[in-house]
């Protein structure tokens, strides 16, 4: 991405302000015009669960073609494939709620996220106590200051163009969280991969894959308010379009060890989609202009002097309609000596920033480095994952796999 202006450092209240030096506040190229990627499906992939998803075609009237290897799935889980194409996919029954990496399903469904469904979306809020952090204070550093979250300039499309909102379906109803459009090393400039939260696609060990997962990048680009957005079009909500996962990929360890309150899931907690749009033909990364690198060189929390995290929240005191920032020195936050250590950066953002994009400059270019997973009850910090080695190789999986479908 080009050279960008390096922000002022956001307010830290009592905080003595620290230089956000070398964090680049515009994330972004100008976008193009609206398009799309292209339709396709695989099978699944055995390191870290990457899933085939069912393709709808035109589904308008809410009903989809399944492929039939995956009908087959679905009857053998006890699923009326005649019933899923008529809604059927809001059973939620335990015993037909698909876990495996294999039995993701998601067919497009042309025109379920309408705006009003965006806007009632809820955030996947991911909290644990203060106490629970401070597990191993010999690995854990002194648990930070509130870093208050900054408003994204607008248009985001000039300033944050990655940064998109991810939608699902959940037993909860509807969901929201954040995610990251960033580059495909084996599909230059035309990337359709979206990095998020793995609790944003699956629900870890008590649960299974969600379902009618999408990307809207720059989701209400002018930043409007709720009383300007009464009567909001489409168009203003995703003005570059509602891309589908047609693929998902997390990690295993979050498949088998996440849980509502992160768990021992959390260390892996991240994962990338492969999406398409429901209409057009260019590439994500064509349509919105920009894409990020994926950092995975996992470096120490001791080696970066800031990270800033981007994405919406939508709990209390926010919205879910505004895209917000925060930028601090990273610190080392340990759930257990037997899992690897994440980041942890001072930041008020709530649920619905979930999945978001953590960012680094690294020789020059801006990177992610992270995602936003966990945080305590009162909302003063946030943690990521390191993105390492089972990452990289989950991420190498889609990209060779699936990225040039």
């Amino acid at each position: 991405m080009r050279s960008t202006p390096v922000p002022a450092a956001p307010r830290r209240g009592r905080r003595t302000a620290l230089a956000a030096a070398g964090l680049v506040a515009a994330l972004a190229l100008t976008a193009t015009a609206c398009g799309g990627g292209e339709k396709d499906e695989a099978d699944a992939r055995p390191t870290g669960g990457a899933s085939r998803a069912a393709d709808a075609g035109n589904a308008g009237d809410g009903k989809v073609e399944i492929p039939a290897d995956i009908a087959d799935r679905l009857k053998e889980h006890g699923i009326d494939v005649d019933k899923w194409k008529d809604g059927g996919w809001q059973d939620w029954d335990k015993d037909k709620w698909l876990s495996e990496a294999k039995d993701f399903v998601n067919p497009v469904i042309e025109g379920l996220w309408k705006p009003e469904r965006m806007k009632s979306a809820k955030e996947a809020d991911k909290t644990i106590t203060t106490q629970d952090a401070a597990a191993d204070q010999g690995v854990s550093d002194p648990e930070p200051a509130p870093v208050e979250a900054e408003a994204e300039k607008t248009p985001y499309h000039e300033n944050a163009a990655p940064v998109g909102k991810v939608f699902f379906d959940s037993p909860e109803g509807s969901m929201v969280c954040s995610g990251t459009v960033v580059k495909d090393v084996n599909h230059p400039g035309k990337s359709n991969l979206v990095w998020t939260a793995g609790h944003c696609v699956h629900a870890g060990g008590s649960g299974g894959w969600y379902r009618n997962i999408a990307f809207v990048p720059a989701y209400n680009d002018l930043g409007k308010s709720e009383a300007q957005l009464a009567n909001a079009s489409t168009t203003e909500m995703a003005p570059y379009g509602t891309w589908w996962a047609d693929w998902a990929s997390t990690s295993n360890q979050w498949i088998q060890g996440g849980s509502e309150t992160g768990g021992d899931g959390a260390t892996h907690d991240y994962a990338v989609l492969h999406v398409k749009p429901e209409q057009g033909a260019k590439s994500l990364e064509e349509t919105v202009g920009a894409a990020l690198d994926v950092d995975f060189s996992a470096p120490s929390a001791t080696e970066v002097s800031s990270m800033g995290a981007w994405g919406y929240p939508a709990a209390a005191p926010y919205n879910g309609l505004k895209m917000f920032k925060c930028a601090d020195r990273p610190g080392r936050l340990s759930l257990s000596p037997s899992l690897p250590t994440m980041y942890r950066i001072g930041c008020t953002m709530t649920g619905g920033s979930s999945g978001g994009g953590w960012f680094r400059v690294v020789d020059g270019e801006t990177k992610l480095v992270s995602n936003t997973s966990i945080g305590p009850a009162d909302n003063t910090w946030l943690a990521g994952p390191q993105l390492g080695r089972d990452a990289e190789a989950m991420y190498e999986n889609m990209s060779e796999a699936y990225g040039g479908q």
